[in-house]
C-alpha cells in the first residue's frame, strides 16, 4: 500500500470531488481516480460511490476514513522525527507561554538555551495563561509559563519569579529632576486607567482604585504591548509589570509615578507541568539563572 494512496483518499472523501481533490494535491483527476482504485484493490472494497458529479463514502469508506487518518498521522509523524533526527536533534521540549512572558526576557532565554543545548528541538506555543493550564493537561505542551498558579491535582505548579508592579504614565516632556512628583489625582482625572492586561491582579485592584476614585474612567486592554502603545501616545496610564517596561522607562518614554495611595500587589510567573521529567526540570533550572 501507497501512502500517497491513502492521502488521496483522505482528501477526496473531504472534498466529495475528485476534481477538487485533483487540485488540492496538486496531482491530475486521472491520478486521484488511481489512486482510489489501487487503494479498493488492496483492500478489497468499494470506498466511494458517485451521485451526479459528487462522490460519498460507501459503508466501508466511511469506517476505514478514520483509520487511514491515523495512519497518515502516524506516518507524517515518523518523518517529522527522522527529520529532527538528521538536524542534529534527539530530544523535543514544548513550551506554552503567555504573550506577556514571551514579550519580555523569553526570547534571550531560549537563543541562549538553544546554543547551549543544541540538540533539543524546542517548539513554542503562545497561548492565554487561562488556556495553558489544559494544553498542559492535555499534554500539547510539556511545560507551560503561565500568569496564573495551577490547582490541577494533576499538575505541578511551581513560582518562578515576582515582578514588582509598577505605576505608569505617558512622558510629559519636562526634565525628571526638575518637574515636580507627577500626582495621581491629577493622572486619574485627566487620563483613562488601561486595566486588564494581566490576568493576576486586575480585579483586586479595579475594586481598590474605584472605591478611592469613583470617577475614574477604566478602559479594558487585554494585551501590556499595546496598553504601552497607548501610554505613549497619551491615551492613559496603567499599572504593569516591572519587566513589561523596563526598556521604555530607560529610553524615556515613559513615566515611574512613584507616589501612589495604595500598596501595589506583584505580578507572579509560574511554572506548570504534568511531568517533572528530566528535559522540562533541565530547562527550569537553566530559566533561573535569569532575572525577568
Amino acid at each position: 500500500m501507497d501512502f500517497q494512496w491513502l492521502n488521496t483518499f483522505v482528501m477526496a472523501a473531504q472534498c466529495e470531488n475528485f476534481r477538487r481533490a485533483a487540485e488540492l494535491l496538486y496531482i491530475s483527476q486521472p491520478s486521484v481516480t488511481v489512486h482510489i482504485k489501487l487503494l479498493e484493490q488492496s483492500l478489497g472494497v468499494q470506498l466511494f460511490q458517485r451521485e451526479g458529479k459528487k462522490i460519498k463514502l460507501t459503508e466501508a469508506g466511511r469506517r476505514y476514513y478514520d483509520h487511514a487518518e491515523k495512519l497518515l498521522e502516524l506516518y507524517r509523524t515518523g518523518l517529522e522525527d527522522l527529520n529532527s533526527f538528521s538536524q542534529g536533534y534527539s530530544t523535543k521540549l514544548s513550551l506554552g507561554i503567555s504573550p506577556l512572558i514571551a514579550d519580555t526576557i523569553l526570547p534571550f532565554v531560549i537563543k541562549s538555551y538553544t546554543d547551549k543545548h543544541p540538540e533539543v528541538e524546542i517548539s513554542i506555543k503562545v497561548l492565554d495563561s487561562i488556556d495553558i493550564e489544559e494544553a498542559v493537561l492535555k499534554e500539547d505542551v510539556d511545560l507551560g509559563l503561565s500568569c496564573l498558579n495551577s490547582q490541577h491535582s494533576k499538575l505541578a505548579s511551581e513560582l518562578l519569579y515576582k515582578d514588582r508592579i509598577l505605576f505608569i504614565a505617558p512622558h510629559d516632556g519636562r526634565d525628571a529632576e526638575m518637574a515636580p512628583p507627577l500626582d495621581e489625582e491629577e493622572l486619574f482625572s485627566h487620563y483613562y486607567l488601561f486595566t486588564h492586561n494581566h490576568p493576576g491582579y486586575w480585579d483586586e485592584l479595579c475594586t481598590t482604585i474605584k472605591n478611592k476614585y469613583p470617577k475614574i474612567k477604566m478602559m479594558k486592554v487585554s494585551q501590556t504591548h499595546i496598553t504601552k502603545r497607548f501610554i505613549v501616545e497619551g491615551l492613559g496610564v496603567s499599572f504593569l509589570p516591572e519587566s513589561t517596561v523596563r526598556r521604555e522607562l530607560l529610553e524615556g518614554r515613559l513615566l515611574e509615578v512613584h507616589d501612589h495611595s495604595f500598596n501595589l500587589p506583584e505580578a507572579n510567573t509560574y511554572a506548570i507541568m504534568k511531568y517533572k521529567h528530566s528535559q522540562q526540570k533541565e530547562f527550569l533550572e537553566f530559566l533561573s539563572n535569569y532575572r525577568i
